[in-house]
């Protein structure tokens, strides 16, 4: 009787197998991590982007709901309506949300500044204030390099400061206002936007709204 040899895979052979299988797994891996990485930098940088959209979006909306409300500040003193310089504002906004119906004024005094290279948004509980009123501050989660504002007078100059040194009146507004933000990672962008001076009183809830006797307002037209 003949016995056939079975028919298999010699030592070698399984080696060159395992080698090569390993090769192209190894290859594999690389393809699948580079492609984690780049979804995952793709999707911080969609962040990013939505959370300066966001930030840029607010700080506009403030700009157009501003309203010629002057505040009293910690000591008593009449502040502005618009307190400006260079790199900070703080104004008096209206459509300040109260879904509840609470009794309190539908105004809202917030500001803006750079601090540690980030943007932020601060927020006072009241309008006049006591003398331990802080903002409550939120981080627009935008890393900036610079924050820059200019105001525009009715006789057509840019300031670097509101109110004008010569200005009387604190309900006074500028006609517009101009933003420049030097985001870190998307670079500068900049706007203007021009003020609402028509608001009515009601709407604004100027009249009644806050216990006290605010700062004399006037209306421009």
């Amino acid at each position: 009787m003949v016995h056939r040899a079975r028919a298999g895979f010699s030592l070698v052979e399984l080696l060159v197998a395992i080698t090569v299988f390993a090769t192209m797994a190894a290859l594999a891996y690389g393809g699948l991590n580079s492609i984690a990485r780049t979804r995952t930098e793709l999707g911080r940088q969609e962040d990013q982007f939505r959370d300066l959209m966001r930030a840029v979006e607010t700080l506009k909306r403030d700009l157009v709901e501003c309203v010629a409300r002057p505040v009293r500040g910690a000591n008593g003193q009449a502040l502005p309506a618009i307190l400006g310089a260079a790199n900070h504002i703080e104004l008096t906004r209206v459509g300040f949300a109260n879904p509840q119906a609470e009794q309190r004024s539908n105004l809202e005094r917030v500001l803006y500044e750079i601090d540690s290279n980030t943007l932020k948004r601060g927020r006072y509980a009241v309008l006049d204030r006591a003398q331990d009123s802080q903002p409550a501050m939120s981080d627009m989660h935008v890393k900036a390099d610079d924050f820059r504002l200019r105001y525009l007078t009715r006789d057509g100059q840019w300031l670097e400061v509101w109110p004008p040194p010569q200005a009387t009146d604190a309900a006074q507004l500028p006609i517009a206002v101009q933003w420049n933000l030097r985001s870190t990672e998307y670079g500068e962008l900049e706007g203007v936007v021009e003020l609402v001076h028509g608001w009515p009183l009601t709407a604004a809830n100027v009249l009644g709204a806050n216990p006290g006797t605010p700062p004399p307002i006037t209306t421009k037209p």
